[in-house]
């Protein structure tokens, strides 16, 4: 079954500390939880979207949090938790489900709410989280691929609008950014200087320069590159007694071109539109940082008093 959200995972996770009857960690939690719904190893492998922490384990320890600022577990050491007399009147109850909406009832949730209310502005009558199967950390790396997504959009909109040269120059600088090519100077001399049909440039692989790479850089708008083209690419290295070509383009290749490109002797690396942007993104360029966000979280060595 896919990953729970936060809140299914609430009264699952308050019953199996209550039935611990002692101290529990998160770890143990996840690993319980995982068989009482039944995850695959795929499911326990699904990553948030940054790579920094399995989605689950971030829900499992999302929900944990909630009902610590409602009273119902509280917090014995780092990663450890216990279940407390609130939480077990609450089982005694029979909830059917425990989320957001019910939290409400404890005063201790509703000041945490309203606090995170008064800190971004807004009012916590919102009802976001109750709607949202996302954790905070989902939401905010969420929101953050939706303006990279937005930014990379932006920019194959204007590498397509950009003229064949400035697109060449682009190319040279982001392939010096991700290490190649030693300096600026050197690889965009390589440019369109190699007088050889289907090569646009030339550029070093490393900054000793032991070897080379050839260049073919096609900023077509809405046609997309095929085999035909890639092929012609592959003769040209041929002909150098080249092994490696970089192929990009703003618009795509078509399959076949892909299979072209991983059958040939050769080898070429084809990047579309897409994956060229992503680059550019991760490289800084033609794009710059306007704001930074930095997400903290307790120093638990600061605290550690040596007990």
């Amino acid at each position: 079954m896919a990953v729970p959200d936060y809140q299914s995972v609430m009264l699952p996770l308050l019953r199996f500390t209550a039935a611990r009857g002692g101290e529990v960690s998160t770890a143990e939690a996840v690993e319980a939880l995982a068989k009482e719904f039944r995850l695959t190893d795929d499911d326990l492998r699904e990553m948030l979207p940054s790579g920094i922490q399995p989605r689950f384990f971030n829900r499992v320890g999302w929900a944990a949090t909630y009902m610590k600022k409602a009273g119902l577990l509280e917090a014995t050491r780092r990663g450890h938790f216990r279940i407390t007399p609130r939480g077990e009147d609450l089982l005694k109850k029979r909830p059917p489900a425990i989320n957001v909406k019910l939290l409400q009832q404890y005063p201790e949730f509703l000041e945490f709410q309203q606090l995170k209310g008064t800190r971004r502005g807004k009012s916590s009558s919102e009802g976001s989280d109750d709607a949202s199967t996302g954790t905070p950390s989902e939401r905010l790396e969420a929101a953050y691929q939706d303006l990279g997504d937005a930014l990379a959009d932006e920019l194959l909109a204007k590498l397509k609008g950009s003229s064949a040269a400035f697109f060449e120059r682009l190319v040279v600088d982001l392939l010096v950014k991700m290490g190649y090519g030693g300096s600026r100077a050197d690889a965009g001399r390589a440019v369109g200087r190699s007088g050889d049909r289907g090569i646009d440039g030339i550029i070093k692989e490393d900054r000793l320069g032991l070897d080379a790479v050839y260049i073919q850089a096609k900023r077509w708008a809405d046609n997309p590159v095929a085999s035909s083209d890639v092929m012609q690419f592959a003769g040209a290295l041929q002909r150098r007694k080249a092994d490696k070509g970089v192929f990009i383009t703003a618009s795509t290749f078509t399959k076949d071109a892909q299979k072209c490109a991983d059958e040939m002797g050769s080898k070429i690396v084809l990047i579309d539109g897409e994956q060229l942007t992503d680059l550019m993104i991760e490289h800084d360029v033609g794009v710059s940082t306007v704001a930074l966000y930095p997400v903290k979280r307790i120093d638990a060595d600061y605290f550690d008093e040596g007990e």
